[in-house]
């Protein structure tokens, strides 16, 4: 195997660090995981560094063991590199490169101030979980380290700054810091001097440097390989890729960059991303990002979507154990996830609450997984895990709703990624009955982000003159792709439409367990 025609892709997701590398036909060939979870720290959901630095380096150990088991070669080189993370959040840093406040993920629901003062400032929907929220609150709270910050940066960032000593990113994982201007493939500079005009900060001084899908992002520098590579048997001088977020190496790895098309990424948070070709209203529920590339995308977030239902599944996995049956943790997920197409369209009666922090799309601040039903429900296994897998979407397909039925958004092709569509045919139908629409799910959905960002290197590696991103993956990557395409019954989709209408009139039991629990 020749390693210098390989890509490597590192996602840092919300519960598992994965990487994957590619052959020179953008084949996965190997992998490595670290399993991983954010914890509340005096309120804040955050990773510590030390959980960063162990898990990045223990997923990498794995994937060099992987290719050493598959090729019975050392893995010393690859062609590219390309780091991508869950996108948002806040990590800053003084001028000496020393870290000012824990890593605030976009799973914190604490700038609501901030939020709803910036987006009147712009007349731009500015998130809570966005970098730039995250720091004006700060400002707001008058914390004594802002005025130290001589970086702000992301967790995808920080990472590439470690691997090249560069600070720059991705304009897809800018987006999701600061607005930005599509035609400039930069931070928007009328916003820019907007919010240095109100704080009296030189917002450009700390941010990074964007950079759009093919230009080089830097090169691995020997301090980058002790970082990645403790053992220190893989190469300085590799090329490094624009370091992007999950949701643009979702995009990239569902083939969905070009004007009209979408994916839904379903895993611990879902969201869904649509490339629109029109400006939109402002919205809370509607974020606009980018593509890898710049073009403008209408992002539906969540912050919750598989977290409850892998509790439930780990509840299953014990009783199996204490019964003396204990089962694979990935069989009982596909057993349980198949029991849900059997239930009433639905649910029966069933209804429950997903959320283990708040969720911006219902205007909640906080959250506590809730399972109610009535007396009369037709209580079954089915239909309790088809409850869980629609509460999963039911805060998507209300954002979905706004982008389709009041921007009247239109929508050529959507595809599904992620853990949530790991099972054939399950988590497919159930987005197909939300959106009322066909949806796809290529063989490589799994994958997932990783894939995605080891695409967008080998792009960096490969493209030819003047090829656009969109034309790469049409031509080179998913020319030959194997899909799957399903539409949800009209049953199910008039039994999401009743669910999601008793989720609506429930909400109120959600916000009083938050505010008693």
């Amino acid at each position: 195997m020749d390693l210098t025609k390989t890509a490597l892709g590192i996602e840092l997701g919300s519960t598992r660090i994965k990487a994957v590398l590619i052959d020179e036909r953008c084949v996965p060939i190997a992998s490595g995981d670290h399993e991983w979870e954010n914890r509340l720290s005096d309120g804040i959901w955050t990773y510590t560094m030390e959980d960063i630095h162990s898990g990045i380096r223990d997923c990498y150990a794995k994937l060099k063991a992987d290719v050493q088991a598959k090729f019975g070669v050392e893995l010393t080189t690859v062609g590219a590199i390309g780091v991508s993370g869950m996108m948002h959040g806040y990590l800053p840093f003084d001028k000496d490169g020393r870290q000012l406040a824990e890593f605030r993920t976009w799973r914190n629901t604490i700038t609501g101030q901030a939020a709803e003062e910036l987006t009147e400032l712009f007349q731009f929907n500015i998130p809570q979980r966005w970098s730039i929220a995250h720091l004006y609150q700060a400002i707001l709270n008058g914390e004594e380290h802002v005025k130290d910050i001589a970086f702000l940066t992301t967790l995808a960032g920080y990472i590439h700054w470690q691997l090249t000593g560069e600070k720059v990113m991705g304009v897809g994982e800018a987006s999701g810091m600061f607005p930005i201007d599509s035609a400039t493939c930069d931070f928007d500079e009328g916003m820019v001097q907007k919010f240095n005009e109100k704080t009296g900060m030189d917002l450009r001084a700390i941010l990074p440097r964007v950079l759009c899908a093919g230009e080089r992002g830097g090169v691995l520098t020997d301090a980058g390989v002790r970082f990645l590579d403790p053992s220190r048997t893989l190469l300085s001088g590799i090329p490094v890729a624009p370091c992007e977020g999950d949701a643009g190496t979702g995009m990239a790895a569902t083939n969905a960059v070009r004007v009209r098309t979408g994916n839904v990424s379903a895993g611990t948070s879902d969201f869904a991303m649509v490339v629109v070709d029109k400006p939109l209203g402002v919205h809370r529920e509607i974020d606009m990002v980018t593509t890898p590339d710049g073009a403008p995308v209408a992002m539906v977030h969540c912050n919750n979507c598989t977290s409850d239902i892998n509790a439930w599944v780990n509840l299953f996995s014990e009783f199996a154990e204490s019964m003396g049956f204990p089962m694979d943790k990935g069989e009982l997920f596909v057993k349980l996830f198949q029991a849900a197409l059997h239930g009433d369209p639905d649910c029966g009666g069933l209804l429950s609450y997903n959320y283990f922090s708040g969720e911006g799309v219902t205007d909640l601040d906080g959250g506590r997984p809730l399972f109610v039903r009535k007396p009369d429900a037709h209580f079954t296994l089915a239909n309790f895990m088809r409850t869980h897998l629609l509460s999963a979407l039911s805060t998507l397909k209300i954002g979905m709703d706004i982008l389709t039925q009041t921007e009247h958004v239109q929508i050529d092709k959507l595809c599904g990624h992620g853990g949530f569509f790991k099972t054939p045919e399950v988590g497919q139908r159930m987005l197909s009955a939300a959106v009322d629409a066909p949806v796809t799910v290529m063989e490589t959905a799994g994958e997932g982000g990783p894939y995605g960002m080891a695409l967008l290197a080998s792009y960096m590696l490969r493209k030819g003159t003047d090829e656009s991103l969109a034309d790469y993956l049409d031509n080179r990557v998913f020319a030959d792709a194997k899909t799957s395409t399903l539409m949800a019954y009209k049953a199910d989709v008039d039994g999401f439409d009743a669910f999601l209408t008793q989720y609506k009139n429930a909400l109120s039991v959600e916000r009083t367990a938050v505010e008693v629990l």
